[in-house]
């Protein structure tokens, strides 16, 4: 059955300018990190992208290593977007990103100009692009001096590869000289993706504050901390949980009595405010408007059902940040 997007899409989602560009992005983007490799089904994977174009999330972000196995999530997100896409390709935002392991010897990895070209040229290929939205470096290269892996990223924009650039995981210090270094090259950054939700606050003590001064956007990942601030592992850790099934980015021992406590606690207070304990999370991620979007994942459509619901009760008073402030305190 040929696919139709619901004529109704743009009357679900609040679109936000993101920094001081000319691109609004979908107050909820749609992250393929997991259940878009070879390990799913790809029709599940299809009903997900389905579903979220439905409701408004016009952004779906990828990399090069997403999967497993790497490689498989732009393959398998290609097939879909041709069979289902296609004729929305100026609706949407598609993202990818280079900077973590691809292919054996001194080139797959890292920030050199060498790999991020490389690796570009391959995600367009699996994806079967013409060029993607943004581009983001993936992760701070140590070694490589960085105006090599900034001049590639405004090189790719420049070959028409990419419209927009990004970063990812960099500090605040750095983020600030690498906007810096882009601005001067006349490819400005975009947007900055690092990792943010109520268990991980680091953004907060300078980061977010050098995106508003620089004019750059931001889009958290990982807003629901491995799937802890959902509802769950209120009762312990259930046997079908990704806490159970031996994943490297949950595991039970993250899960300590200390941390269900608060988890248990925050969920009292998204019921008093009619929401569920996960939308209240991704509502606080947006609170003050310092983040432009929050990139979720999603196994079963009523996720992304849920987070898109959210926007009905994005607010919070004075007294709920501050009882949210002490619980996690």
């Amino acid at each position: 059955m040929v696919y139709q997007a619901d004529p109704a899409r743009y009357q679900t989602m609040e679109f936000r300018r993101c920094g001081r560009s000319g691109l609004k992005l979908p107050a909820v983007s749609l992250g393929l990190w997991h259940n878009f490799g070879d390990a799913t089904l790809v029709d599940n994977s299809r009903q997900l992208l389905r579903r979220a174009f439905d409701l408004g999330i016009t952004h779906f972000d990828l990399a090069n290593n997403y999967g497993p196995p790497p490689g498989s999530a732009e393959h398998n997100f290609g097939r879909i977007f041709k069979q289902d896409f296609l004729p929305y390709r100026d609706e949407l935002i598609i993202s990818s990103k280079a900077g973590y392991t691809m292919w054996d010897g001194p080139y797959g990895d890292w920030g050199s100009r060498k790999y991020l070209i490389a690796s570009l040229d391959q995600s367009l290929k699996r994806m079967g692009l013409d060029y993607v939205d943004i581009f983001y470096h993936h992760r701070p290269d140590p070694e490589t001096p960085l105006q090599e892996t900034l001049r590639a990223l405004d090189h790719l924009v420049r070959q028409g590869k990419a419209l927009y650039v990004g970063l990812s995981n960099y500090p605040a210090a750095l983020a600030r000289e690498a906007i810096d270094i882009l601005n001067d090259l006349g490819t400005p950054c975009l947007i900055h993706q690092p990792k943010y939700s109520m268990f991980e606050r680091w953004v907060e003590a300078e980061l977010l504050d050098v995106l508003q001064e620089k004019g750059v956007g931001s889009i958290a990942f990982s807003p629901l901390a491995g799937g802890q601030l959902t509802d769950r592992y209120l009762n312990g850790i259930p046997s079908d949980s990704r806490a159970a099934s031996g994943s490297r980015f949950l595991n039970p021992d993250q899960l300590t009595d200390e941390k269900l406590a608060k988890v248990r606690k925050l969920n009292e207070l998204a019921q008093q405010r009619g929401q569920k304990l996960s939308q209240m999370a991704l509502a606080w991620v947006l609170r003050d408007d310092k983040v432009t979007s929050v990139l979720i994942g999603a196994s079963k459509t009523s996720q992304i059902e849920d987070a898109v619901g959210m926007l009905a009760n994005r607010q919070f008073s004075a007294e709920e940040c501050a009882a949210i402030d002490a619980i996690l305190s």
